[in-house]
């Protein structure tokens, strides 16, 4: 497996990342042995950043976790931990807390679940717009301080939060949605980012299987898959986008991989401070990813791509219109 270091101050990880939010129900119920085994073999093949967030099925994902990585040496693997995400009993978007106080809080729950002393990187889920990001921030660098925490990371801000939180503490990391159909973050946040010598986790390569090339509008609607309400998979944009799809199959055929492989490479590519991060809840699918590392991407296939998917080109917004506002980014 291939490593990048995640910025300048961050740890060096594996150049490909396994995110777990799928193993907790936010596509469809998802297989709990099955999630475990897809863990084990993403360790076994060398895949060591596992991201996670506090809310994914409001603890159901940590605790997942947990159990998949009990026996393992905690210093194989690096710990991705979002936190901030309010909700209640039935799953409801409830804002966000980034009190000092709260982060505190959410970090003891987060240790306990997990079963560890320490999370590797600790990262707010999206900035709370009632509190100055110095002051979460702040928290986080006092839980560092403490022991708790290894690195600081951020998720789904713009350029300038970016530079506030990094005088506070150094950022090891952006998380941020990023494939070959959402591109924004190449406008100011990447440029910034490198400026400052932060490191980027790219989720959402497969733009939560839409471009994975296994997506079909048959699929919409299963019960418990949020997708239903995502703008890019309702009825008159799905049709537009799976034919973007298309023409990337086309490419992906010629270079003799598959569209997955073809988008995640295509996020790798765009340079050696980015990781992909990929939602795989199967060990076949997982299977399908781990080779993208290995597709080489000449100049003339990055501008067939671009051919293909012109930058703007898909239909809806990334998120429902209540998300959007959370955004540092748009699409």
């Amino acid at each position: 497996m291939r490593t990048r270091t995640l910025g300048s101050t961050g740890p060096r990880v594996s150049a490909l990342g396994l995110g777990a939010m799928s193993m907790s129900g936010s596509y469809g119920r998802a297989d709990r042995a099955e999630s475990i085994a897809t863990v084990h073999a993403a360790l076994d093949a060398g895949v060591t950043l596992v991201d996670t967030g506090d809310f994914y099925g409001m603890g159901h994902n940590e605790l997942l976790l947990a159990e998949a990585l009990r026996g393992r040496d905690r210093d194989s693997y690096v710990l991705s931990v979002k936190f901030g995400m309010l909700s209640g009993p039935i799953p409801t978007y409830g804002g966000v807390d980034g009190r000092p106080a709260a982060v505190k809080n959410f970090l003891a729950h987060s240790l306990t679940r997990l079963g560890t002393d320490h999370i590797d990187i600790y990262r707010p889920a999206r900035r709370d717009p009632d509190v100055p990001i110095e002051e979460t921030v702040g928290a986080v660098k006092e839980l560092i301080e403490a022991g708790y925490v290894r690195h600081l990371g951020l998720s789904e801000v713009d350029a300038e939060t970016v530079r506030r939180a990094h005088a506070v503490h150094p950022v090891a990391d952006l998380q941020i949605e990023y494939s070959v159909i959402s591109r924004a973050v190449e406008a100011e946040v990447l440029p910034t980012l490198r400026e400052l010598g932060i490191g980027l986790t790219a989720y959402g390569v497969l733009a939560r299987g839409l471009i994975s090339g296994h997506w079909s509008p048959d699929r919409a609607g299963r019960p418990g898959d949020h997708r239903a309400a995502s703008p890019r998979f309702t009825a008159g944009n799905v049709e537009h986008n799976l034919a973007l799809v298309e023409a990337l199959r086309a490419v992906a055929e010629a270079k003799g991989c598959t569209v997955a492989q073809l988008v995640i490479a295509w996020v790798a590519a765009r340079g050696e401070d980015i990781v992909p991060l990929v939602g795989a809840r199967t060990r076949e699918r997982l299977a399908e990813a781990l080779p993208a590392l290995d597709v080489e991407l000449t100049a003339d296939d990055l501008a067939e791509i671009e051919k293909a998917v012109p930058p703007g080109s898909a239909r809806g917004d990334r998120y429902p219109a209540v998300f959007m506002s959370t955004l540092g980014v748009g699409n």
